[in-house]
C-alpha cells in the first residue's frame, strides 16, 4: 500500500524528535483527493490553533514538472482527530502508518569511536548554529522594523496602506471588512472604524472634505490606518514591511 509514498517528500522528522504526516500522505493512504483533505484539516486546525497557528503547520511539496504545490503537515494529535471521522479500515492505515514512522524514528546509538561519527556530528552542530544565528538576525531586523513603524507619527488612508502592504486595494478594503476592522451604515458609501478597533489604536477617523455630484463641499469621516495598525495588518496578512 505505501510503495508509491516515496515520489514526494512527504514525512518531516524535525530535530525536537516529533513526527509530522502531511496531508498528501493522508490522501495516499485513504484513497481520498488531496485538496478534500487539505480542506477537512485547515477547518480542523482554525478550530484547534486559531488562524494565527495556521502557517506553522504549513509545508510543499514536489508536484512533478519543477512545481511545489502546498500541503499540510499535521502532529500525530491533529491527524488522528482529522481522521476520527473516517471508515474503521481508513482509520487503521493511519494508525498503522504512525506506527512505522514511531518506529522508524527511534534514535539508534552512535559509536563515538569512530572519527567519521564525531566530524559528522561536529559538522552538523556547526551548521545548526549558523541556522540559528541567521535565524536571530533576521528576526532581530523584523523586530527593529516594527519597532520603527510602531513608533512612526501620523496614519495613511487604507488605500496608500494598500501600497505599502503590496497588496490590492480592493482585497484590503475586504479583509478589513470580514475581520470587522471597517463597515458601511446602511445607506452611507463611506467605510468607518468599529470602535474596539479604533480603541485598539488600529485605525482612527478624520474629517474629509469632497465635492458631491452637485459641485457642492462637503466634509464625511475618513478612515486611517495607524503605525500600528498597518503593523497588526501586515501580522495578519502575513506581509514582509521593509
Amino acid at each position: 500500500m505505501n510503495e508509491h509514498l516515496n515520489t514526494t517528500q512527504i514525512v518531516t522528522v524535525p530535530l525536537s524528535g516529533s513526527l509530522t504526516m502531511s496531508s498528501r500522505e493522508v490522501a495516499e493512504l485513504t484513497g481520498k483527493r488531496h485538496d478534500h483533505v487539505m480542506r477537512d484539516a485547515r477547518k480542523m486546525l482554525l478550530d484547534l490553533h486559531g488562524e494565527e497557528d495556521l502557517p506553522k503547520f504549513g509545508g510543499v511539496y514536489d508536484g512533478g514538472n519543477g512545481e511545489t504545490r502546498p500541503c499540510i503537515h499535521l502532529p500525530k494529535r491533529e491527524c488522528l482527530i482529522l481522521v476520527s471521522g473516517y471508515s474503521v479500515e481508513l482509520r487503521a492505515r493511519i494508525i498503522d502508518r504512525w506506527m512505522e514512522l514511531e518506529e522508524g524514528a527511534t534514535p539508534k546509538a552512535l559509536d563515538f569511536s569512530d572519527p567519521r561519527v564525531v566530524l559528522g556530528v561536529i559538522g552538523h552542530l556547526q551548521g545548526e548554529v549558523a541556522k540559528k544565528d541567521e535565524i536571530i538576525a533576521e528576526q532581530g531586523g523584523r523586530l527593529k522594523r516594527l519597532d520603527r513603524l510602531e513608533g512612526a507619527k501620523g496614519s495613511m488612508c487604507i488605500t496608500d496602506a494598500a501600497k505599502t502592504l503590496d497588496v490590492k486595494r480592493d482585497h484590503l478594503f475586504q479583509f478589513m471588512s470580514s475581520r470587522r476592522w471597517i463597515y458601511k451604515r446602511a445607506g452611507n458609501k463611506n467605510w468607518l472604524a468599529y470602535d474596539t478597533i479604533r480603541h485598539a489604536g488600529y485605525l482612527e477617523h478624520e474629517d474629509h472634505l469632497y465635492m458631491d455630484n452637485e459641485g457642492r463641499e462637503r466634509v464625511a469621516p475618513r478612515v486611517l490606518v495607524t503605525a500600528k495598525g498597518l503593523v497588526k495588518l501586515a501580522e495578519l496578512l502575513e506581509r514582509p514591511l521593509h
